[in-house]
């Protein structure tokens, strides 16, 4: 055989892989749109989901009708957009995560085939409960907190519409009544209030995907138990860095922040520790492990 013809063969297993790869990729974005095109036909009722903890905040200051507003012309559609492209590969995870598991797993081995699979079915739910616990416990504080600061007086329900109809006088909407200085309210941008939302569902979500993370990692030899109990307190300064990175510059989502990334380290010291003594076990079934050696060495002096 030439070299030409060895040149030939081993180049034609690389063009079957990218072929495979160009067609889960094509699999994989087709159910993106897919999913943006879904995603947006209930954009709107999401949008309202999503700043619903604003809009109880508002009531809960005094105000009975929130209202938000935008300044340009696309700037509530490109808001249905983003939302779109979020949910919409929130939806279409599965069929990605489908195409990515089939393109792998011809090249593992059964061993790590069931150690790769719960992981990628674990992500996702993690990242949803992630999500869930940033917009239902953490997004509700910070709002309470930043609106807390703002005068939201049950006159500004009546601005849009009371206003228009005579109903609302316009010394009360141009603060003139006020007796000193000039009345500061919360006028809402959609999108900035819904970067905010989603920039808490982002930081927590991806958060909580630390213990499978550092799990997976665990079970392929990168990490261990002894090593990720050791370097703790560096761990302990990494998340604070984290919280005030990926959190508003207000201390109480930093530290609930810090509180659940830090639980979420010892969780996964806690099952990294099971793994190591899952995989230990076994090597000792299988005689990988001799027990003489876990006695230490023999003293000389003494019968073997």
């Amino acid at each position: 055989m030439s070299q030409t013809d060895n040149v030939d063969d081993s180049t034609a297993p690389l063009i079957e892989h990218l072929a495979e790869l160009r067609t889960r990729l094509i699999r994989a974005v087709l159910a993106f749109l897919v999913g943006i095109i879904l995603a947006f036909t209930v954009a709107e009722p999401i949008l309202q989901f999503l700043l619903g903890p604003i809009e109880e905040t508002l009531r809960e200051l005094g105000d009975p009708s929130p209202t938000m507003q935008y300044t340009s012309p696309q700037e509530y559609l490109f808001t249905l957009f983003r939302i779109s492209m979020v949910f919409g590969f929130a939806l279409a995870f599965p069929v990605i995560g489908f195409q990515l598991w089939r393109f792998v797993a011809p090249g593992l081995y059964k061993q790590e085939k069931n150690a790769f699979l719960p992981f990628l079915i674990a992500s996702p739910v993690m990242f949803f409960l992630g999500a869930s616990f940033a917009h239902f416990v953490v997004t509700p504080l910070a709002m309470a907190f930043f609106l807390g600061f703002a005068d939201v007086p049950s006159i500004i329900a009546g601005l849009m519409s009371g206003f228009v109809s005579g109903d609302v006088p316009v010394e009360a909407v141009t603060g003139t009544e006020t007796d000193s200085g000039i009345r500061i309210t919360f006028f809402g941008k959609v999108n900035e209030s819904l970067d905010i939302t989603l920039k808490f569902i982002m930081a927590f979500g991806l958060c909580f995907q630390l213990p499978v993370l550092l799990t997976l990692m665990g079970k392929a030899g990168l990490v261990s138990a002894e090593g990720l109990s050791n370097v703790r307190k560096y761990a302990m300064v990494g998340i604070l860095v984290l919280a005030a990175l990926v959190t508003p510059p207000d201390v109480i989502t930093q530290g609930i922040l810090f509180v659940v990334v830090y639980g979420l380290y010892e969780v996964s010291i806690f099952l990294v520790r099971r793994v190591e003594t899952k995989r230990e076990a076994k090597l000792r079934a299988e005689g990988y492990y001799d027990d003489e050696d876990d006695l230490g060495d023999v003293p000389e002096d003494e019968p073997k």
